[in-house]
């Protein structure tokens, strides 16, 4: 980690990781509050199970994390924000199915867009262009910041 300003996608991962940790924490220490009041129709999703919901918040932190850690550091960039794409992104798959085979309602298309498909259509858009230049030979989009670098 380093002082270095962070670059837009450092503001975006550390914008998403924040968040997703403090949905994580949220679902610890408060695992009823969290399925009742996130504004997500989490009970459409089945019965209540505390150990699940800490399980799941077990993913949010591991995935928060990672971007944090990515918002700072260039040598490990592409594979944090691969491995928090993958979470995210299944995850907006599983609930793509879901609500496609009836299993939750069709209001799950609006309720689910800002918190479940943009951030992983976010991620998985950085990601795209992150690969595609890492096989041009930068990390960076600019090309700008050397691949071997941490910001140090």
């Amino acid at each position: 980690m380093s002082n270095t300003k962070l670059d837009l996608h450092g503001w975006i991962f550390m914008i998403l990781g924040a968040g997703m940790i403090a949905n994580a924490l949220w679902m610890f220490v408060g695992p009823m509050h969290w399925y009742n009041e996130l504004p997500a129709g989490v009970p459409d999703t089945g019965p209540f199970n505390p150990h699940f919901v800490r399980d799941i918040g077990c993913a949010f932190l591991t995935a928060g994390a990672g971007l944090i850690w990515a918002a700072r550091s260039n040598r490990y960039r592409l594979p944090l924000v691969a491995m928090s794409t993958v979470f995210l992104g299944s995850h907006a798959l599983l609930h793509v199915y879901d609500t496609s085979v009836g299993n939750l309602p069709s209001n799950h298309w609006g309720l689910d867009l800002a918190g479940v498909y943009l951030p992983a259509g976010v991620l998985l858009w950085i990601m795209v262009g992150m690969v595609r230049n890492a096989n041009a030979g930068s990390v960076e989009f600019d090309g700008a910041v050397d691949p071997d670098s941490d910001f140090t």
